[in-house]
Protein backbone atom coordinates (compact mmCIF):
# COMPACT_ATOMS: atom_id res chain seq x y z
CA UNK A 1 0.00 0.00 0.00
CA UNK A 2 1.35 3.40 -0.98
CA UNK A 3 2.00 5.93 1.78
CA UNK A 4 -0.36 8.87 1.47
CA UNK A 5 1.28 12.26 1.15
CA UNK A 6 0.09 15.16 3.28
CA UNK A 7 -0.32 18.39 1.33
CA UNK A 8 -2.12 20.64 3.83
CA UNK A 9 -1.39 21.42 7.48
CA UNK A 10 -1.82 24.20 10.07
CA UNK A 11 1.13 26.47 10.82
CA UNK A 12 -0.19 26.99 14.36
CA UNK A 13 -1.98 24.27 16.35
CA UNK A 14 -4.06 25.13 19.39
CA UNK A 15 -3.33 22.86 22.35
CA UNK A 16 -6.63 21.38 23.52
CA UNK A 17 -5.78 17.76 24.39
CA UNK A 18 -2.52 16.77 26.09
CA UNK A 19 -1.33 13.25 26.88
CA UNK A 20 1.13 13.15 29.78
CA UNK A 21 3.10 10.08 30.92
CA UNK A 22 6.39 10.87 32.62
CA UNK A 23 8.87 9.12 34.88
CA UNK A 24 10.58 12.40 35.79
CA UNK A 25 7.80 14.64 37.18
CA UNK A 26 10.10 17.59 37.70
CA UNK A 27 8.49 20.97 36.84
CA UNK A 28 5.33 19.31 35.59
CA UNK A 29 3.34 22.00 37.38
CA UNK A 30 5.06 24.66 35.27
CA UNK A 31 3.82 23.05 32.06
CA UNK A 32 0.32 22.10 33.20
CA UNK A 33 -0.53 25.37 34.91
CA UNK A 34 1.01 27.36 32.07
CA UNK A 35 -1.10 25.63 29.44
CA UNK A 36 -4.26 25.86 31.51
CA UNK A 37 -3.85 29.59 32.09
CA UNK A 38 -3.93 30.25 28.36
CA UNK A 39 -6.30 27.43 27.37
CA UNK A 40 -8.78 26.79 30.21
CA UNK A 41 -10.67 24.23 28.11
CA UNK A 42 -7.59 21.98 27.80
CA UNK A 43 -7.94 18.32 28.77
CA UNK A 44 -5.11 16.19 30.13
CA UNK A 45 -4.98 12.41 29.63
CA UNK A 46 -2.77 10.39 31.93
CA UNK A 47 -2.23 7.23 33.94
CA UNK A 48 -0.47 5.81 36.99
CA UNK A 49 1.76 8.06 39.05
CA UNK A 50 1.54 10.84 36.50
CA UNK A 51 -2.24 10.87 36.85
CA UNK A 52 -1.91 11.22 40.61
CA UNK A 53 0.55 14.10 40.25
CA UNK A 54 -1.70 15.88 37.76
CA UNK A 55 -4.62 15.61 40.18
CA UNK A 56 -2.50 17.40 42.77
CA UNK A 57 -1.51 20.13 40.34
CA UNK A 58 -4.99 20.68 38.92
CA UNK A 59 -6.76 20.64 42.29
CA UNK A 60 -10.27 22.01 41.87
CA UNK A 61 -9.82 21.84 38.09
CA UNK A 62 -9.28 18.06 38.15
CA UNK A 63 -12.41 17.59 36.01
CA UNK A 64 -10.10 18.49 33.11
CA UNK A 65 -8.11 15.28 33.79
CA UNK A 66 -9.03 11.97 32.12
CA UNK A 67 -7.66 8.60 33.18
CA UNK A 68 -6.34 6.79 30.10
CA UNK A 69 -8.03 3.52 31.05
CA UNK A 70 -11.37 5.37 31.15
CA UNK A 71 -10.65 6.89 27.75
CA UNK A 72 -9.60 3.63 26.07
CA UNK A 73 -12.00 1.34 27.93
CA UNK A 74 -9.10 -0.97 28.74
CA UNK A 75 -7.62 -1.46 32.23
CA UNK A 76 -3.87 -1.30 32.74
CA UNK A 77 -1.96 -4.57 32.56
CA UNK A 78 -0.83 -5.67 36.02
CA UNK A 79 2.45 -4.09 36.95
CA UNK A 80 1.77 -1.22 34.55
CA UNK A 81 3.33 -3.08 31.63
CA UNK A 82 0.61 -1.95 29.20
CA UNK A 83 -1.06 1.41 29.77
CA UNK A 84 -0.95 3.46 26.57
CA UNK A 85 -0.47 0.90 23.77
CA UNK A 86 -3.97 1.30 22.42
CA UNK A 87 -5.54 2.05 19.02
CA UNK A 88 -7.44 5.11 20.28
CA UNK A 89 -4.24 6.60 21.66
CA UNK A 90 -2.29 6.26 18.43
CA UNK A 91 -5.23 7.26 16.26
CA UNK A 92 -5.42 10.45 18.32
CA UNK A 93 -1.70 11.12 17.95
CA UNK A 94 -1.24 10.22 14.29
CA UNK A 95 -4.47 11.50 12.74
CA UNK A 96 -4.09 14.32 10.22
CA UNK A 97 -6.32 17.38 10.39
CA UNK A 98 -7.36 17.54 6.74
CA UNK A 99 -7.67 13.81 6.06
CA UNK A 100 -11.41 12.95 5.90
CA UNK A 101 -10.71 9.25 6.42
CA UNK A 102 -8.92 10.04 9.67
CA UNK A 103 -11.82 12.25 10.76
CA UNK A 104 -14.16 9.36 10.06
CA UNK A 105 -11.96 7.03 12.11
CA UNK A 106 -11.96 9.48 15.03
CA UNK A 107 -15.76 9.78 14.88
CA UNK A 108 -16.25 6.03 14.55
CA UNK A 109 -14.14 5.19 17.61
CA UNK A 110 -14.89 8.24 19.75
CA UNK A 111 -11.17 9.06 19.76
CA UNK A 112 -9.81 12.54 20.44
CA UNK A 113 -7.05 14.25 18.43
CA UNK A 114 -4.06 14.57 20.77
CA UNK A 115 -2.28 17.90 20.22
CA UNK A 116 0.66 17.36 22.59
CA UNK A 117 2.44 14.29 24.00
CA UNK A 118 4.58 14.83 27.10
CA UNK A 119 6.76 11.80 27.81
CA UNK A 120 10.07 11.06 29.42
CA UNK A 121 11.43 7.56 29.71
CA UNK A 122 12.27 4.96 32.34
CA UNK A 123 15.85 5.55 33.56
CA UNK A 124 17.56 2.68 31.77
CA UNK A 125 20.96 4.39 31.60
CA UNK A 126 20.94 5.38 35.26
CA UNK A 127 19.85 1.88 36.27
CA UNK A 128 22.67 0.07 34.46
CA UNK A 129 25.19 2.66 35.68
CA UNK A 130 24.62 1.55 39.28
CA UNK A 131 27.30 -0.72 40.69
CA UNK A 132 24.69 -3.08 42.10
CA UNK A 133 22.29 -4.07 39.35
CA UNK A 134 21.60 -7.17 37.30
CA UNK A 135 20.00 -8.00 33.97
CA UNK A 136 16.54 -8.11 35.51
CA UNK A 137 16.92 -4.55 36.77
CA UNK A 138 17.95 -3.54 33.27
CA UNK A 139 15.15 -5.48 31.58
CA UNK A 140 12.54 -3.99 33.89
CA UNK A 141 13.65 -0.46 33.03
CA UNK A 142 13.16 -0.84 29.29
CA UNK A 143 10.40 1.63 28.42
CA UNK A 144 8.03 0.45 25.67
CA UNK A 145 5.06 2.82 25.59
CA UNK A 146 7.09 5.98 26.11
CA UNK A 147 9.32 5.70 23.03
CA UNK A 148 6.34 4.58 20.93
CA UNK A 149 4.31 7.65 21.88
CA UNK A 150 7.25 10.01 21.42
CA UNK A 151 8.00 8.61 17.96
CA UNK A 152 4.35 8.81 16.94
CA UNK A 153 4.04 12.42 18.11
CA UNK A 154 7.34 13.36 16.49
CA UNK A 155 6.31 11.71 13.22
CA UNK A 156 3.14 13.80 13.20
CA UNK A 157 4.91 17.10 13.91
CA UNK A 158 2.59 18.63 11.31
CA UNK A 159 -0.08 18.60 14.02
CA UNK A 160 1.24 17.15 17.27
CA UNK A 161 3.87 18.52 19.67
CA UNK A 162 6.31 15.92 21.07
CA UNK A 163 7.75 17.00 24.44
CA UNK A 164 10.57 14.79 25.73
CA UNK A 165 12.53 17.06 28.08
CA UNK A 166 11.34 19.01 31.17
CA UNK A 167 13.89 21.67 30.26
CA UNK A 168 11.58 22.68 27.40
CA UNK A 169 8.48 23.27 29.56
CA UNK A 170 9.11 26.96 30.21
CA UNK A 171 9.79 27.62 26.53
CA UNK A 172 6.57 25.87 25.54
CA UNK A 173 4.50 27.76 28.09
CA UNK A 174 5.99 31.04 26.88
CA UNK A 175 5.09 30.35 23.26
CA UNK A 176 1.60 29.16 24.13
CA UNK A 177 1.08 32.40 26.06
CA UNK A 178 2.39 34.56 23.23
CA UNK A 179 0.38 32.73 20.56
CA UNK A 180 -2.95 32.53 22.40
CA UNK A 181 -2.77 28.81 23.18
CA UNK A 182 -1.02 27.56 20.03
CA UNK A 183 2.33 26.04 19.08
CA UNK A 184 4.00 27.02 15.81
CA UNK A 185 5.32 24.67 13.14
CA UNK A 186 9.02 25.57 13.72
CA UNK A 187 8.69 24.72 17.40
CA UNK A 188 6.91 21.44 16.68
CA UNK A 189 9.64 20.51 14.22
CA UNK A 190 12.41 21.42 16.66
CA UNK A 191 10.83 19.35 19.45
CA UNK A 192 10.30 16.43 17.05
CA UNK A 193 14.02 16.41 16.26
CA UNK A 194 14.78 16.29 19.97
CA UNK A 195 12.29 13.46 20.52
CA UNK A 196 13.84 11.38 17.72
CA UNK A 197 17.31 11.99 19.18
CA UNK A 198 16.02 10.96 22.61
CA UNK A 199 14.50 7.68 21.45
CA UNK A 200 17.53 6.92 19.27
CA UNK A 201 19.91 7.46 22.17
CA UNK A 202 17.70 5.38 24.47
CA UNK A 203 17.61 2.44 22.05
CA UNK A 204 21.36 2.73 21.66
CA UNK A 205 21.90 2.44 25.42
CA UNK A 206 19.75 -0.70 25.55
CA UNK A 207 21.46 -2.28 22.54
CA UNK A 208 24.92 -1.53 23.94
CA UNK A 209 24.12 -2.99 27.36
CA UNK A 210 22.54 -6.23 26.18
CA UNK A 211 25.10 -6.58 23.40
CA UNK A 212 27.75 -7.17 26.07
CA UNK A 213 25.80 -9.82 28.00
CA UNK A 214 26.23 -13.52 27.52
CA UNK A 215 23.55 -16.05 28.50
CA UNK A 216 25.19 -16.73 31.86
CA UNK A 217 25.09 -13.08 32.95
CA UNK A 218 21.64 -12.43 31.48
CA UNK A 219 20.24 -15.56 33.11
CA UNK A 220 21.84 -15.10 36.53
CA UNK A 221 18.89 -13.38 38.27
CA UNK A 222 16.46 -16.23 37.59
CA UNK A 223 15.58 -19.69 38.81
CA UNK A 224 15.17 -21.73 35.64
CA UNK A 225 12.54 -24.41 35.27
CA UNK A 226 13.53 -27.31 33.08
CA UNK A 227 10.86 -29.62 31.66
Amino acid sequence: MAIERVERADWSVRIRNVLVSVFDKRDLDVLVEGIRRTTPEVRFYSTGGTYARLREILGENAERLVRISDYTGQPEMRGGLVKTLDYKIYLGILSETYNPDHTEDLDRTGATPIDMVVVNLYPFGATVARVEHDAEDARGNIDIGGPCMLRAAAKNYLRCTAVSDPADYARIVSEIGERGGSISFPTRLDLAKKAFATTGRYDGEIAAYFGKLDAEDAGAPYTWETK
